[in-house]
């Protein structure tokens, strides 16, 4: 066996014991000693991953969200502290401002004052005095209403966000605990495997990524040849860089990463944030035909969006295939493509570009990318 999907068993052997799949997972051997097919073993191992892979898709997504309502928490959180302080000056201000106006005493008209003054020039000055003071004290008073009014509406604004932020928190622990069950079923079914069906899996999952990659690349699809724009070189150089490090779901490295952990990294780290999941990524970037690819630009796969991976060139990708796996290069055939998508449309190609180079064993490992925890 070539130890692909022993290294995922081992990972499942783990936590074996205290399981609590959703889904039964399939006896290996049937009652009457009649084994499952490898066919059958993979179609159920498949629709295991994929469900975990959207329950991780899920919890991206949540976590995002719940990571930008935190900023808007802390934002309006200070913006509130700003408006008490402005508003308690203004306080300070309006009871200056009343203390001075009492002690100039307008209860007496200025125009009384005028006529009973000796002197009638001082008179005049003083009444000057009194109309400025309660134009002030009219302003101050305008200002004071309208920051307590302010301060009404983001400490209101505030709760709602907190309120959110809570629900979002809540949401991302169910949504956390289902990535974990759904594991738990793939852990199960890979630990109640014998070791030669292990190896028909393993035999099974080459075979199909054989076939899918010869009919793609026989087909023409993908047999014009792009340079990267700087941007995009940048980016596969950085998930170039990460070859060899492990897959975890949710994970954004540095040292690990899910599937759509290292596409949005490598493109932040390239100067140009793109969307946290494979999903928003596809939803969100433009899509562009199989035979426009360039090096950094995004493959997704899967009907849902599943998974995601970075085009390196000549049919092959850079992905974090799945749990029990580490980042490799891939066959773009790996797994049932949806699309293409390019982060930087408006970029220039370069010039001259030279491919990154890969490591000895950048392609060893599984290839296929409905692991658990796609991203």
């Amino acid at each position: 066996m070539s130890g692909r999907l022993l290294r995922l068993v081992c990972t499942g052997a783990v936590a074996v014991g205290a399981l609590l799949p959703s889904t039964p997972a399939p006896a290996a051997p049937g009652p009457d000693g009649d084994r499952r097919s490898a066919a059958s073993l993979l179609t159920d191992l498949q629709r295991l991953y994929r469900d975990a892979e959207r329950a991780t898709e899920r919890y991206n997504g949540t976590a995002e969200r719940l990571r930008k309502q935190r900023a808007v928490v802390a934002g309006l959180d200070a913006r509130l502290a700003r408006t008490r302080l402005s508003l308690e000056d203004s306080r300070t201000a309006a009871g200056r401002l009343a203390r001075q106006q009492y002690q100039s005493g307008d209860e007496i008209s200025a125009y009384v004052r005028l006529l009973l003054a000796r002197d009638p020039q001082h008179a005049l000055d003083q009444g000057h005095l009194i109309r400025q003071l309660s134009l002030e004290r009219a302003g101050t008073v305008r200002r004071v209403a309208g920051r307590e009014k302010r301060a009404g509406e983001l400490a209101r604004a505030a709760r709602k966000a907190l309120d959110g932020q809570l629900s979002l928190a809540a949401r991302q622990k169910k949504e956390r605990d289902e990535v974990r069950e759904r594991l738990d079923d793939v852990q199960r079914l890979l630990a109640s495997l014998t070791a030669e069906q292990l190896a028909e899996l393993d035999r099974a999952e080459e075979a199909g990524t054989a076939a899918a990659q010869k009919k793609i690349m026989a087909s023409g699809a993908l047999s014009s040849v792009r340079p990267p724009t700087r941007e995009g070189e940048d980016a596969l150089r950085y998930a170039v860089g990460q070859l060899g490090k492990p897959y975890r779901w949710g994970a954004q490295g540095p040292k690990a990463y899910d599937c759509s952990g290292l596409t949005s990294r490598a493109w932040e780290r390239a100067g140009r944030p793109i969307p946290r999941t494979s999903q928003e990524q596809w939803a969100e970037l433009p899509r562009i035909p199989l035979d426009e690819l360039r090096p950094g630009d995004l493959v997704v796969y899967f009907p849902e969006a599943t998974h995601v991976a970075m085009y390196l060139g000549d049919g092959m990708v850079v992905q974090a295939p799945r749990p029990g796996a580490r980042i490799k290069v891939s066959p773009i055939a790996a797994n049932p493509l949806l699309g293409a998508v390019r982060p930087d449309p408006g970029g220039k190609p370069l010039r001259h570009y030279t491919p990154p180079e890969l490591p000895e064993d950048a392609t060893a490992g599984s290839d296929e990318g409905y692991a658990a925890a796609a991203g």
